[in-house]
């Protein structure tokens, strides 16, 4: 229980963990609230006052970003609480003010068991060179899917791998592998300026944490296409919108050369996002799968992605699937609600029908 007069950071963030919250939102004018199932819960405490949350803030925030604040309005940064729970933050004023979100990150990093991801994508981390994209909205668990591929290729390859990201979440101790993090801010000031020199430094693996930019995602492209595993993530919401988002940041006269070069170096589109289970027990995640074949490579070459669903559709023996027939085969396990299926699919009329048509079957 928290103390009526005062408000300690230490105390909010072992509630957090011990209540697995999402989310901490620290705001004036408020209690602080964590994101429980979805949901903010509002701590029982006194209001915050604006000298409240700069002391809030200050308890965690190290000095460059302190700095980065004031200089900018925001700063993005994690760390780790007593060997407890690790965090991301976002700091950043409003209406003259300070305001906090952090953001609870699992300690142990998942398996793909766990995770619910097939053998085929396991298969590509093998893979000596190629590109792999994991897209979502935020806060859609992309950076944990991207935490168990890591672990992964270090549990069982000797390479060496290269992480861009901003701001490090999961740390990596190196195993079969050399795992090298590079941190936005404190070792590298842009993810393009690292990408400039990565090639240098003797990577097989290299993750950027986004493709930001024309230039990072072109200097992706061009490291995976000279010999490297690259993986990096998108804010998408489906395998066809990714790869057209990627052509479509080039100007026109090079979007051609562009598909040519995706289509020889594209592994896999992974799109998920987070649903709540219908027991009230946490999230489960939920996939789209897009693995590059043949007939993949030739729409993105010919630019006919328009067909890229339809692929996917006819592909579930080769370990595809839409996002929709994810929400359908967790809706049929009882694992999420119909509502969540209704309000997270992508072709409504389609799923209407297939839902109707499960409900209609008798029970066995």
């Amino acid at each position: 229980m928290f103390l009526a007069q005062t408000i300690q950071m230490e105390k909010l963030l072992a509630a957090a963990i011990k209540r697995e919250a999402e989310d901490i939102i620290i705001s004036v004018g408020t209690p602080p609230a964590l994101r429980l199932r979805g949901l903010l819960e509002v701590v029982a405490t006194r209001v915050l006052e604006p000298e409240d949350t700069v002391a809030l803030m200050k308890s965690i925030t190290p000095e460059r970003y302190q700095q980065q604040l004031q200089e900018t309005g925001s700063a993005d940064f994690a760390f780790s609480f007593e060997e407890r729970g690790r965090f991301r933050v976002a700091v950043f004023r409003q209406k003259g003010c300070i305001s906090i979100v952090l953001r609870l990150l699992p300690w142990r990093i998942r398996t793909f068991q766990e995770l619910g991801l097939g053998v085929r994508v396991q298969e590509l981390l093998y893979r000596p060179r190629g590109l792999i994209l994991v897209t979502g909205p935020t806060g859609s668990g992309k950076t944990t899917t991207l935490a168990t591929m890591i672990d992964h290729i270090n549990i069982n390859r000797k390479v060496h791998i290269i992480t861009i990201e901003d701001p490090i979440e999961y740390r990596h101790e190196h195993k079969k592998a050399i795992v090298s993090q590079r941190e936005l801010g404190s070792d590298v000031p842009a993810f393009n300026v690292a990408l400039r020199h990565v090639l240098r430094q003797a990577p097989d693996v290299i993750l950027v944490g986004e493709m930001r930019d024309l230039e990072s995602t072109q200097l992706g492209i061009s490291a995976a296409e000279t010999g490297h595993l690259v993986l990096s993530t998108l804010h998408t919401n489906s395998a066809q919108e990714t790869v057209e988002r990627v052509i479509d940041q080039f100007p026109a006269n090079q979007q051609q050369q562009v598909r040519t070069q995706l289509a020889s170096t594209i592994l896999a589109v992974l799109t998920q996002t987070l649903v709540p289970r219908a027991n009230g027990a946490g999230l489960v995640a939920c996939y789209e799968v897009l693995l590059a074949n043949n007939a993949v490579r030739n729409l993105v070459r010919e630019a006919k992605t328009f067909r890229i669903d339809s692929t996917i559709q006819t592909s579930r023996d080769k370990g595809m699937k839409l996002l929709d027939d994810s929400l359908l085969d967790l809706y049929s396990k009882g694992i999420i609600s119909r509502d969540e299926v209704v309000t997270r699919c992508r072709y409504h009329e389609t799923v209407a029908e297939r839902l109707h048509e499960m409900e209609m079957q008798p029970e066995q």
